[in-house]
């Protein structure tokens, strides 16, 4: 059930991305990333309360932790998403697997579990191949600073969702941990708005506001989920989907032809995603992410 959240979730965030590339002609990044915080939080108290879930908590500091990098990771990859190609955007922020995977097989390296590691480890990078393969992402001279606002989103992804499995393990509602993301994102909104300004009010590009904040919430919550319940490396490497969707948008509203080449690397994705799904468990049964 872990892997259909996941799939959920990479659906949801490659139709917000092609949202805000939509929205990003009438408001600057740090006014998405303000939007999307309001829609969420409303979103968010209106379902904790129709679920009973109180947003009272007794770990604010992982709250504010898993805020401040998700919120961080979040204004980067905006920010790509307004500057880049939808493929370039999406293959730089999805680097986060490839990230989280090194994370946890160097944990498990240095308190001496690296045992048979081999073939998972190259499993994801091959998953990450499959990405190149399909997206070939370039990143023009006048693009560099996206292109490297969008690596480190993938850095900052990592670590968020490593936070988020923390709090799921040691029981906070997911409902909760949305809530409290969507709460820092409107407050790094407000901030990023005083330092770089205010559009004027474009009722054309509005119409992407709400449908930015709505699927940015359930795809969080869906994220969230699998997370905090699923396998660390299977719900990464599942995560690639979001690559594939965001290809068939590519392909569907922009008019990006996919070659030969590309296809290949879908199948390369599915197939690494499959194949880390039955490995995880013989060569990092015992992760330190998943001991709290």
């Amino acid at each position: 059930m872990q892997a259909l959240w996941m799939l959920l979730a990479a659906f949801l965030f490659a139709t917000m991305g092609v949202c805000i590339k939509y929205a990003a002609s009438s408001f600057n990044s740090m006014e998405l990333v303000f939007y999307r915080g309001v829609v969420g939080v409303i979103f968010m108290f209106a379902l904790a309360r129709l679920r009973g879930v109180k947003l009272s908590t007794q770990y604010p500091w992982m709250h504010i932790w898993r805020s401040l990098i998700g919120v961080l990771s979040l204004s980067a990859w905006f920010y790509a998403l307004a500057h880049l190609p939808l493929a370039t955007a999406m293959t730089l922020n999805y680097m986060s697997s490839v990230w989280i995977a090194a994370f946890l097989v160097g944990g498990a390296l240095l308190l001496g579990r690296g045992q048979a590691q081999g073939p998972l480890v190259m499993t994801v990078l091959a998953g990450f191949a499959g990405v190149v393969l399909l997206l070939r992402p370039t990143v023009d001279q006048n693009q560099a600073f996206a292109g490297l606002l969008g690596l480190l989103s993938g850095i900052g992804a990592a670590f968020a969702y490593m936070q988020v499995m923390a709090l799921g393990k040691i029981g906070e509602p997911d409902e909760r941990t949305v809530f409290y993301f969507a709460v820092g994102t409107v407050i790094a909104g407000l901030i990023g708005m005083v330092g770089v300004g205010v559009s004027p009010w474009n009722w054309q590009g509005s119409v992407w506001l709400l449908p930015i904040g709505l699927l940015a919430s359930a795809g969080q919550l869906c994220m969230t989920r699998a997370y905090s319940r699923g396998s660390t490396l299977v719900v990464a490497s599942l995560q690639y989907s979001g690559i594939v969707f965001s290809a068939v948008y590519s392909l569907l509203l922009f008019g990006d032809q996919i070659p030969t080449m590309g296809w290949v690397g879908m199948g390369l994705i599915v197939t690494s995603g499959v194949a880390a799904t039955i490995l995880r468990a013989h060569a990092v049964p015992n992760s330190p992410a998943e001991e709290h």
